[in-house]
């Protein structure tokens, strides 16, 4: 532990997100506009000392990487037991 005590925080999250199109004709699509966090905090120790401390916990937070660095998906789909390509299906606009 880093042993820097925080007297207070608050974390606020927003997220932006859209979609267009239409479920029934095959068009929908959804995309993520953005993210904005704010984070209000409270401690006497020195700022270099909390920056570590905020450093720590968005290099440690799963969402948080997820959504800054580029993330493989791995996508499988299996019908009735058996491998299914969706895709194979899908028109080609």
């Amino acid at each position: 532990m880093m042993k820097t005590k925080i007297d207070k925080a608050k974390v606020f999250v927003k997220a932006r997100f859209k979609s267009e199109g239409s479920v029934l004709r095959g068009t929908v699509e959804a995309a993520g506009l953005g993210f904005e966090t704010r984070c209000e905090l409270e401690s006497a120790e020195a700022p270099e000392k909390v920056a570590s401390v905020v450093r720590n916990a968005e290099n440690g937070c799963y969402v948080m990487q997820t959504i800054v660095k580029p993330t493989p998906v791995e996508r499988r789909f299996t019908l009735n037991g058996a491998a299914f390509e969706p895709e194979s299906f899908w028109k080609k606009v």
